[in-house]
């Protein structure tokens, strides 16, 4: 892995009520598809808490941030804090950043599902990898 940027964010928690009211607003089907790559963040591990930041859900493993989704006018970005680092054979993540990358979702659109669970996974692995290097250096 080459050099990170440690993304920190306080007050996440398991299940975070502005995240949930965030999905509950407008425009419905693109929060719907954002619903449905969150829930795969969710899912990565127990450790995984949520946080609203910058008005959009955001995932984290304690107080590192690994990935957020986002609704736009006409897509969804999948988004992930360390993407620059990131794996990415199938070549779904956009962005020239330092650290970030994104992958865009439109409605009814293609998408490679399995290589976009996979980068979920990853940045997921990543993260928590880093975490326990930050605290076994302390």
């Amino acid at each position: 892995m080459s050099a990170v940027r440690l993304f920190t964010l306080d007050g996440a928690q398991r299940r975070h009520p502005a995240v949930e009211a965030w999905f509950a607003t407008p425009p419905g089907a693109l929060r719907e598809i954002a619903r449905n790559w969150f829930e795969a963040m969710r899912t990565c591990g127990p450790d995984v808490v949520e946080v609203l930041h910058d008005g959009h859900p955001t995932a984290c493993v304690g107080n590192l941030a690994f990935g957020y989704v986002n609704a736009f006018k006409g897509h969804v970005n999948v988004g992930f804090f360390l993407g620059a680092n990131l794996r990415d054979p199938a070549g779904l993540l956009e962005g020239a950043g330092k650290f970030m990358r994104h992958a865009r979702i439109r409605p009814g659109g293609p998408i490679e599902e399995a290589a976009l669970r996979e980068l979920i996974g990853a940045a997921y692995l990543d993260v928590k990898e880093l975490l326990t290097q930050r605290n076994e250096a302390r």
